[in-house]
C-alpha cells in the first residue's frame, strides 16, 4: 500500500511539473504552478514560510517522503532506476553513507549560496537540474510535436494548435543539461539513489530531520529470514539486512523493501517497540494498521496540495514575426521586471529555467556569463517585453522575480534605449522610418530632424531616458539589420517612473 500511494502521488507531481516546463501557453501554470512553489530550496529562497513549515513537518512525521514524491529529480531517478532494475533484478547492495563526499558537497553549496556564487548552487539544486533538462532537451521536442499537429490541423481549417518557433536558447546550457541527464541516467541505472544521497544538497538537508521522523520502516527480527531481498531492492542502499538496521538519513520511504519482503518482516510504524510486539496481532488488525498508516500518509500528501496550491491568472503575450537579428553587446545585462536588481536576481535565482520556458515572447534566455550562468537575461532579437505580459513574475518559485501586476510593470524602468546613428536607415538608406517612435508604448521616443537648420534633413529618433522603461519594442521593430539602430541598455537597479 505504501509503495502504491507513493507511485500515485509521484506520478501526479512528475506529470504536473513536467508540463510546467513543456507547456508554452501558460495553461499548465494555472493548474500546477503551486507544485513549483512547493520545492524545498525555492521555498526557502522565496521565504515561503508556509511551504517550508509544511515540508519540515512532513519530514518529521513521514521521513524523506519529499524526495520520492515531490522532488521531480528524485522521481526521475526512480524512473531510470526502475528500468535498470528491470534489466537486472535484485541488483542493489547495502553501502555505508559516503560522508566524505556528501557533507563537503553540502558545505560547498551553502557557502556558494551565502557568497552569491550562483553557478555552484545552480548546478547542484535538484529542481534547477530538472528544469534545465525539461527546458533545453524536451521542450523543443514538445514544440516540434505541436507544430506537426498545427500543420495537420491547418489542412482541416482547424486552429486548435498554432505553430511556435523552435530555437536554441543557449548552447552551453544545452550541453550542461545533456551532461546532467547522462549523469543521472548512469547513476540511477546502476546504483539507484546515488546522486540523491551523495550530491543533492536538499537530500542532505532533509536527512538531518528524517533521522528523527515519527514514521519509520522497521525490521521485525522474529519474522526476518535474512533473505536479503529488502537490501537487493533498496535503491537508496540504506538497508543492512545482516544487522537489521536502516540508515534513515538516506531512506526516501519508497516502500520497495516492504513490497519485496515475502515474510512481512518490514513495516512502516511509529516505533520499533510497536513493531516488535506486533508479531502476535491478528491479520485483520494488521490490515487495519496498514490502512491507518496509508491513510495518514495520503492525508499528509493531500494536505500539501491544499496548503500550497495557488490560483494564478494567465496573460498571453502573443507573438510578432520578424527576421532574427544579432544581439548587441550590452554593458549591463537586462533582467526581468520584478527582479528588482541584478543583485537580487543573482541571490535568489536557482537557474531552474521555468521563466525562460514560460516566456511567450522569446525574450528570456539563460545567461552564458560564468558568474550568472543559467540565470535569465533579456534580449530583443526575437520579441520584446510586452506590457500586457507578466508571466515570468507569476511563475518564479524562488522569489528572484517578484510578483507584479500589469500597472506596476508599466512603471518599472529596467533599462533605457540608446540610438546608434551609423545603423539608422533614414541615414544609411535615405528613407523615412519612425518605427521605434510609432511603437514605443511609453512615448519615450520622438522623431526629430538630424539637422534643425536643414529643412531636408532626415528625421531620426530622440530618446527621453526618463520616460523609457526598457521594454525593447524599439529594438525589436527597428528594420536595420543585422544590428538594430536602437537598443536597450540595462540598469543594475530597477526604478519606478
Amino acid at each position: 500500500m505504501l509503495r502504491t500511494i507513493r507511485i500515485v502521488f509521484a506520478t501526479v507531481f512528475l506529470v504536473g511539473l513536467s508540463l510546467l516546463f513543456l507547456d508554452f501557453t501558460g495553461t499548465a501554470h494555472h493548474w500546477f504552478g503551486w507544485m513549483a512553489k512547493a520545492q524545498a530550496l525555492e521555498a526557502i529562497l522565496a521565504l515561503n514560510f508556509a511551504a517550508v513549515a509544511f515540508l519540515v513537518v512532513l519530514t518529521l512525521i513521514c521521513g524523506r517522503i519529499y524526495c520520492s514524491v515531490i522532488c521531480p529529480l528524485g522521481i526521475l531517478q526512480d524512473l531510470f532506476g526502475w528500468f535498470g532494475k528491470k534489466a537486472k533484478k535484485n541488483h542493489y547492495t547495502y553501502s555505508s553513507e559516503k560522508k566524505w563526499l556528501r557533507y563537503p558537497v553540502f558545505i560547498a553549496f551553502v557557502v556558494s549560496l551565502l557568497a552569491g556564487i550562483s553557478v555552484v548552487f545552480d548546478l547542484l539544486a535538484p529542481y534547477s537540474a530538472f528544469g534545465r533538462i525539461m527546458t533545453m532537451l524536451f521542450q523543443p521536442l514538445w514544440k516540434m510535436g505541436n507544430n506537426v499537429l498545427a500543420s495537420i490541423a491547418e489542412r482541416y481549417d482547424s486552429y486548435a494548435f498554432y505553430s511556435v518557433d523552435v530555437w536554441m536558447k543557449s548552447l552551453p546550457v544545452l550541453i550542461i543539461a545533456a551532461l546532467t541527464l547522462t549523469l543521472l541516467v548512469v547513476l540511477a541505472w546502476r546504483n539507484g539513489r546515488t546522486y540523491c544521497n551523495t550530491i543533492c544538497p536538499v537530500g542532505t538537508l532533509l536527512s538531518f530531520l528524517s533521522r528523527f521522523s515519527f514514521l519509520k520502516i522497521h525490521f521485525d527480527t522474529e519474522k526476518c529470514r535474512n533473505c536479503s531481498l529488502c537490501t537487493k531492492n533498496c535503491k537508496a542502499a540504506c538497508i543492512d539486512f545482516k544487522n537489521h538496521s536502516i540508515d534513515y538519513s538516506r531512506c526516501v520511504v519508497c516502500g520497495d523493501c516492504i513490497s519485496s519482503c515475502n515474510f512481512g518482516a518490514l513495516r512502516y510504524d511509529f516505533s520499533r517497540l510497536h513493531n516488535l510486539n506486533s508479531q502476535n496481532t491478528q491479520n485483520d488488525q494488521s490490515s487495519t494498521d496498514k490502512s491507518r498508516r496509508s491513510f495518514l500518509l495520503s492525508s499528509a500528501l493531500l494536505a500539501s496540495t491544499a496548503a500550497i496550491a495557488q490560483k494564478d491568472k494567465i496573460f498571453d503575450g502573443g507573438y510578432t514575426d520578424l527576421e532574427d537579428k544579432v544581439a548587441p553587446e550590452r554593458q549591463t545585462p537586462l533582467t526581468p521586471p520584478g527582479s528588482l536588481s541584478a543583485q537580487n536576481l543573482a541571490q535568489h535565482c536557482t537557474g531552474c529555467q521555468l521563466c525562460v520556458s514560460e516566456c511567450p515572447n522569446d525574450v528570456l534566455r539563460p545567461s552564458t556569463d560564468l558568474m550568472h550562468l543559467m540565470q535569465p537575461v533579456m534580449s530583443y532579437e526575437r520579441g520584446y517585453c510586452r506590457p500586457e505580459c507578466h508571466r515570468c513574475s507569476e511563475v518564479c518559485p524562488a522569489g528572484a522575480i517578484k510578483p507584479i501586476d500589469l500597472d506596476e510593470k508599466s512603471s518599472i524602468q529596467i533599462g533605457h534605449a540608446v540610438w546608434i546613428k551609423k545603423n539608422c536607415v533614414p541615414i544609411t538608406d535615405g528613407v523615412e522610418c519612425g518605427n521605434c517612435a510609432r511603437h514605443c508604448p511609453s512615448g519615450a521616443i520622438e522623431m526629430v530632424p538630424l539637422d534643425e537648420n536643414d529643412e531636408e534633413s532626415p528625421y531620426v529618433p530622440a530618446v527621453n531616458e526618463a520616460a523609457c522603461i526598457g521594454c525593447g519594442t524599439c529594438e525589436y521593430v527597428c528594420p536595420a539589420r543585422p544590428f538594430s539602430a536602437i537598443y536597450v541598455e540595462g540598469h543594475e537597479v530597477h526604478s519606478h517612473l
